[in-house]
């Protein structure tokens, strides 16, 4: 056992699909976990998306490496002998059930607390426990859709808010889910007891816009009344959706919507600018060699300052479109400005920086050759995390993990046989 990595020595077992458990479990499994993952005998169902191999696609490859498949039915009455072997030797169990799907297993927090004192028990759920809503499906986009990120994050297609390829708020779920794991670890070595660690996608969510989740009522109150009765006026008429994103109160202020914190078109690409501190927004306009007089002359009405920064926004973009990207870059580096060029995300697959720091991983798959894969998205000094092995094809370490639970020979056979699960040949 490698004492240099934090979950060395934790057992996990996960009973997880899609993204926000397996992305937990990989982390943890980077941090050293031996970590089970407990499939469909079909297998999770992202090893079905664009398969590139029998069984692995590039989602299942993004969130579970370092980690050992085991398929179990679990609806068969002789898994229950499987699923107590792999409990009486965890120390967290994840899951991210259908509403009502764990309590039908057995498999909630309150049933594996009673049993397992010691037991960290991790659940994902869309909506959270209680609630109208408690009891409802949901994924990223939808969960998006119900708490403003889509509308926020401002991608509108034909009319209609979209989502963004990026399921931001699953993987928001993953990091708040492993650092749940690893309280209640904490915890449980000063108490010697578990717990049951609860996420929500729809908190994610609301984490991501937490600039925006302040309500101020002596100042805010009045106005989200009167744009709430306004939205529900538009909806009643079906207004478009630009109508009514509009109505969403205004956190920044004119010269950051306008000027100081936005993109920009250069001469050959896009340019974001993001200069928050009055420091920075003189070295901006000292770098456009333009002025801006609400730095000299204090300027308190909101409307007068919208109407000085929808006068200054176009002068600031006719000088930007002047000089490409690079040149800019320059200009603003040397000033101390926080710019950069718009990016698309594949580009980062073979970024300079990106590869200096680490922060890709070059993943030997045995099925698909070399694949350039994201590294663990956090170190400790030394190797206290490390980018994981490709998990082996379902079904091939089926054998080896039920002889590690105690099963002889001929009980693996046996429950091959009745379908309880399954093995690859050899």
């Amino acid at each position: 056992m490698d004492q240099t990595q934090p979950f060395a020595g934790i057992e996990v077992v996960e009973f997880g699909q899609f993204i926000a458990v397996p992305f937990c479990a990989q982390v943890l499994a980077e941090g050293g976990a031996h970590v089970i993952k407990v499939e469909a005998l079909e297998g999770d169902p992202v090893r079905q998306l664009a398969q590139l191999a029998p069984g692995e696609t590039r989602h299942f490859v993004s969130r579970n490496r370092g980690k050992h498949a085991l398929p179990l039915d679990l609806r068969h009455p002789k898994a229950a002998r499987v699923i107590e072997r792999l409990l009486g030797r965890a120390d967290v169990v994840l899951t991210n059930f259908r509403p009502g799907l764990a309590e039908e297993f057995g498999l909630d927090g309150a049933s594996l607390e009673a049993r397992y004192p010691r037991l960290v028990v991790g659940n994902v759920s869309a909506f959270g426990r209680r609630g109208p809503d408690a009891r409802l499906a949901g994924m990223d986009l939808v969960v998006q859709a119900r708490t403003g990120l889509m509308a926020g994050l401002g991608k509108v297609q034909d009319g209609l808010p979209a989502s963004g390829d990026a399921p931001v708020a699953d993987y928001m779920c993953a990091m708040t889910l492993a650092f749940g794991v690893a309280s209640a670890l904490l915890r449980r070595e000063r108490t010697g007891r578990g717990g049951q660690v609860d996420v929500a996608l729809m908190m994610a969510a609301l984490v991501l816009q937490n600039n925006s989740m302040v309500r101020v009522e002596s100042v805010d109150g009045p106005t989200h009344a009167a744009a709430r009765a306004k939205l529900a006026e538009l909806r009643a008429v079906g207004r478009s959706f630009e109508e009514q994103v509009a109505l969403t109160p205004q956190v920044r202020t004119p010269g950051m919507v306008n000027v100081y914190f936005r993109t920009y078109a250069t001469k050959d690409g896009v340019l974001g600018v993001a200069c928050v501190s009055p420091g920075l927004q003189r070295a901006f306009m000292k770098a456009v060699g333009l002025g801006d007089e609400a730095h000299e002359k204090a300027i308190a009405d909101r409307e007068a300052l919208a109407r000085h920064y929808g006068a200054l926004r176009p002068r600031v973009e006719t000088v930007l479109a002047g000089r490409t990207t690079d040149e800019w870059r320059k200009i603003f580096d040397a000033h101390g400005l926080p710019a950069s060029d718009v990016k698309l995300a594949f580009e980062l697959l073979d970024d300079a920086q990106a590869l200096a720091n680490g922060l890709l991983h070059d993943l030997p798959h045995p099925a698909l050759g070399p694949v350039r894969v994201l590294a663990p998205p956090l170190t400790l000094d030394g190797p206290g995390f490390r980018p994981g092995a490709a998990t082996r094809s379902l079904g091939a370490e089926t054998r080896a993990i039920l002889g590690e639970l105690g099963f002889s020979a001929e009980e693996v056979a046996a429950l091959l046989a009745d379908r309880v699960t399954r093995a690859l040949p050899g």
